[in-house]
């Protein structure tokens, strides 16, 4: 064991069983053991009769009503976390636009790798690699076409890169020989921003499956020019943030991703944006009269497969998003390999208001922190 990883282990089978103990505090998993049975899967109120939050991606909290107790007890902290998994639903970094010196426009980016210990689950500690101090990075958002810098300092205690998904000469890479940086070093990435989807980045530093499971990795988005596809172009325009067609979509950016946290190639906690059980406890809030467009990543390491599933709902899917049209309409479930990706679309016109679960189709991967809810509003 690296001597930056914690002596205090959780175990799948200690979650399972209902009682965790790690760093820094103590989470539950209520279940069957001890606990009343439950009447069946009632749903929480409305949330048409309960206040709404300041946040409006996020409702109160109803985790008691349709997971029952197979639940996290308690919360974590996000200002101590120093990231809100709320926000980073919508919180997408732009980065800052200017004209290059060829006279195309030039988005700039800055991010850093620092360790940091971030709390996974109510009093579950986890000794992170990140990107600039959260778990996933940055959400980087372009433009089709425009030239991407990304000014990349390693603040670590380990050598590390940024290795993007998209097309970029070798130089740029972020492997060993082309873009991998030492402690105290900085390296800039530059590259067209192409193709349009959906897309990610990670560090590609050795051991791979240590660095990646470890944090170092975030969504990567590049918006269609609506110019460059006129077949398509009204499409193509609701997806380009800033645009009256995007405007109308609720866009929510989600990674699936999980922590071993004792160490032995082995996940004990499955999330989407790291906290586990994020959205049962805060529900997404999600305005029935807009469409919705997730854009999906898995980055779960030591399993083969992650996967989404919407309950009492269809989506249609493109496939890593560089698709104008849909590679699967009307389905419920699609499956990801890690640094599969993809854009799900659906909305919520024809339901009643109410609270409406999502979750992986792995029922451990559920139980162990990889479900939520939306919660379905009038508007």
């Amino acid at each position: 064991m690296s001597p930056d990883e914690p002596t205090d282990m959780v175990t799948r089978r200690g979650l399972l069983l209902g009682g965790i103990a790690a760093a820094g505090g103590t989470a539950l998993l209520a279940t069957s053991v001890g606990a009343q049975p439950m009447a069946g899967h009632e749903m929480p109120p409305s949330s048409e009769s309960s206040p709404q939050p300041s946040n409006p991606y996020s409702a109160p909290g109803a985790h008691d009503g349709a997971h029952g107790q197979m639940m996290t007890v308690g919360s974590v902290d996000p200002q101590r976390n120093g990231f809100d998994p709320s926000t980073m639903l919508t919180d997408w970094d732009f980065g800052t636009l200017s004209e290059g010196e060829d006279g195309r426009p030039l988005r700039t980016f800055e991010v850093e790798a620092i360790d940091k210990e971030i709390e996974i689950a109510p009093g579950v500690m986890f000794p992170a690699w990140t990107f600039n101090g959260r778990v996933p990075g940055p959400a980087l958002r372009a433009k089709e076409g425009e030239r991407l810098r990304i000014i990349f300092r390693n603040y670590g205690s380990h050598p590390h890169s940024m290795h993007f998904h998209g097309i970029h000469s070798w130089r740029m890479d972020g492997v060993p020989g082309a873009g991998l940086i030492n402690p105290g070093e900085e390296f800039i990435y530059e590259f067209d921003a192409k193709p349009f989807g959906c897309h990610l980045y990670h560090c590609h530093a050795l051991p791979l499956k240590r660095h990646m499971h470890k944090g170092m990795y975030g969504a990567f988005v590049i918006d269609p020019d609506p110019e460059l596809h006129p077949e398509l172009a009204e499409v193509a325009r609701s997806r380009l943030h800033g645009t009256p067609e995007n405007a109308r979509w609720q866009e929510l950016v989600m990674v699936m991703n999980a922590f071993d946290t004792n160490f032995d190639n082995e996940n004990e906690l499955y999330a989407v944006n790291t906290v586990a059980h994020a959205y049962s406890n805060r529900p997404i809030r999600i305005e029935k009269s807009r469409p919705v467009r997730i854009y999906l990543v898995n980055v779960t390491e030591f399993d083969p497969i992650n996967s989404f599933h919407l309950h009492a709902n269809f989506f249609d899917y493109y496939d890593t998003g560089t698709t104008l049209t849909p590679t699967l309409k009307t389905v419920d479930l699609i499956m990801q390999c890690q640094a599969q990706r993809g854009i799900l679309e659906f909305n919520y016109a024809n339901h009643e208001a109410g609270q409406y679960m999502f979750h992986a189709h792995q029922a451990e991967f559920t139980e162990l922190g990889w479900m939520g809810m939306f919660d379905v509003v009038e508007q």
